[in-house]
Parts: C-alpha cells; sequence; structure tokens
C-alpha cells in the first residue's frame, strides 16, 4: 500500500508525535509498504528532512510555550493541498494532540475521501474532551472518578471531591498542564498552569492506587497491562524517558479482575463509538474498585508506548499491528 504518515504538528505532544512516527515508519517501509513521510505543521518532507527530524527523541518534559508557538507560526495551512496525499491509499495518523486527534482533521480526511487510521471526526473530539467523554462513561455504568470544571472554589472542591485532586487541561493528553493538588492552596496555581494549555480545565478526583490500561484491537481487549512509576502519578517524563516507569504485560491481576477491566474498557470504547483500535486507562483504588479516567484514540506509538506493548503480549508483532490497523481503516472507508 501506499501510506501517508501524518506527524508532528503543532500541539504540546509534538516531540512524541515524532517519536511515535519514528518507529512507525520504517516498520511500514520494512513491511514493503511505500510510505510519504508528512509533518502537518512543514507539509511533505524529502527523505533527509524526514532522518534528520525522526532521529530527535522526547525530552523529559513538553516543548515550551514559545517552542509550540514558534512551531505555529511557520506551519503550513492545514489542507490536504498542502500535505499532497491525495494519491495514497491510506493516512497513518500519528499524531497526539491538539488538530491531529481533536476531530478537525479527521473531518477535513473525510471531506477529502481518504481512509485513516483511529476514529472518525465525532469520535475523536468526544474521547478528547474528557468532560464530555466522563459523562458517556456515566451513561453506560462505567465507573469514573467524580468531577468538577474550572472555575470553582476550593470549598466546593473540598465538599465534592476532597483532597488530593488531579488539575488538568479538558482537551490535552500525555500529562500535558497536569498537576496533583493536595490542599485548596495548590488549587489556583493548578488550574492556571492548565489553562495555559486549553480554555477548559477539569477538577477531578484523585484516585490512589494502582494504574492499568487495556488496548482494544479490532473490536477485542488486548491483555491488561500495569504501568508501575516513581511517582503517584504516571507523568510526561515516565512515559516518554527509558526505564523511568516500568509497565507489565499481562498485568499480575486475577483472572476475574482482568475480566472486568476488558470489559470495562469495551464499555469506554463502545461508548465513545471509536474505531479500529484505541487504549482505555484506569486506576485501581486500594478497594478493588478500577475507575475509568479516559480514552485514547491515537495512543503513542513510540518504543516504550503501550498499545504496542500489549499487542505484543497478545503474540501481534509492531509490523502485523500497523499493518491490521492501517487494513482496517482502509476496510472502515470503503466495504
Amino acid at each position: 500500500m501506499r501510506i501517508a504518515v501524518l506527524f508532528g504538528g503543532t500541539s504540546a505532544e509534538r516531540d512524541v508525535s515524532v517519536a511515535s512516527a519514528a518507529q512507525i515508519i520504517p516498520a511500514l517501509s520494512a513491511a514493503g509498504h511505500e510510505v510519504v513521510a508528512v509533518d502537518t505543521a512543514r507539509g511533505r518532507l524529502p527523505a533527509a528532512d524526514t532522518r534528520r527530524l525522526l532521529e530527535t527523541g522526547v525530552a523529559p518534559e513538553p516543548p515550551t510555550e514559545r517552542a509550540v508557538a514558534d512551531v505555529r507560526a511557520s506551519a503550513v495551512t492545514l489542507s490536504t493541498a498542502n500535505f499532497d496525499i491525495r494519491d495514497v491509499d491510506v493516512v497513518f495518523l500519528a499524531l497526539h494532540g491538539g488538530a491531529g486527534e481533536d476531530g478537525r482533521l479527521q473531518a477535513m480526511l473525510d471531506l477529502a475521501g481518504l481512509p485513516y487510521t483511529g476514529s472518525n471526526h465525532i469520535a475523536s473530539a468526544a474521547a478528547m474532551d474528557k468532560d464530555l467523554s466522563k459523562r458517556l462513561f456515566r451513561s453506560v455504568q462505567l465507573p469514573t472518578p467524580d468531577w468538577l470544571m474550572a472555575p470553582v472554589s476550593t470549598e466546593r472542591v473540598a465538599g465534592e471531591l476532597g483532597w488530593p485532586v488531579i488539575v488538568k487541561p479538558n482537551k490535552q493528553g500525555s500529562t500535558v498542564g497536569l498537576t496533583l493538588v493536595r490542599s485548596a492552596a495548590g488549587l489556583e496555581p493548578a488550574v492556571e498552569v492548565a489553562y495555559g494549555f486549553d480554555d477548559e480545565v477539569m477538577v477531578e478526583r484523585f484516585v490512589a492506587g494502582r494504574e492499568f490500561t487495556v488496548g482494544i484491537l479490532e473490536a477485542r481487549a488486548l491483555p491488561v497491562g500495569e504501568i508501575i512509576s516513581p511517582g503517584e502519578v504516571f507523568d510526561y517524563e515516565a512515559k516518554y524517558q527509558p526505564e523511568v516507569a516500568r509497565e507489565v504485560f499481562p498485568a499480575d491481576i486475577p483472572a476475574e479482575e482482568t475480566r472486568r477491566i476488558q470489559d470495562y474498557a469495551l464499555r469506554a470504547h463502545n461508548a465513545l463509538k471509536l474505531g479500529v483500535y484505541s487504549r482505555v486507562d484506569f486506576r485501581r483504588d486500594r478497594n478493588g474498585e478500577y475507575w475509568c479516567l479516559e480514552a485514547n484514540t491515537l495512543p503513542g506509538m513510540t518504543a516504550t508506548s503501550l498499545l504496542p506493548q500489549a499487542a505484543r503480549a497478545a503474540g501481534i508483532g509492531f509490523p502485523e499491528l500497523l499493518d491490521r490497523i492501517c487494513r482496517g481503516a482502509v476496510k472502515v472507508t470503503r466495504p
């Protein structure tokens, strides 16, 4: 197949997207596909520029606001003409955050009639909006931590959620702009940090305990994974720096709990009407209850990413995973 890999972009998760593409492009090429590399901030890239860009890694912290602003200032207009991808069989979306994951780019590809990986524009927008997605989780009796939307008083947070809480941008990923707040004094500064990444901010009850993730591929739940990180939160550095966190696939939990969390993940995936694949994240409290945090429509594909690890635990190698994702996208678009 002729596959355009779209990556980079102008969101705070640009570096993660580039790291995903650094794994995806050579794997697809090695599998015999013709690959076109497109940085959605710069357009279609020559081979030399592609190699140079993909050699960069993920820093311990997200790009600064100034760095993101500089990329946006020089970005090309969002259009299939600028990308020059109208002659491909399928578009592989290796984007994270912003216009690449929130449904805007998906809507443009729908209008252009181009098959693409991930979920359609409506499902992508719903999953990116954490407030909306949690409402949909509740509609299918899926446990999710209580939350409030800013602006909100410390008195209301204390009375309805209790301390500590997680403060995060409503439409962002990779824990960008996220803060664990332990007392009233930290609420306002954390909200201001989150507002730096989004115009809506969520304040969510923090669930202390173990962290788990479940990948979905072709309507089936993959083996459950546990994330063991040095801090209380699986933060940006722990996600993308080697050997900071440890991921265990399959997770060391009883079979009954495995079935329960896999059912929860499928319930979340279906409630949001997601596509061929996704990843759903959970916390397990000290009483053994599982709480759904969010669903990811374009989960990371870096060397340390969770979905490829889950697939590997199911006997699905990285090239096969990518191939199934691409073929699933073509099948959805062209029955």
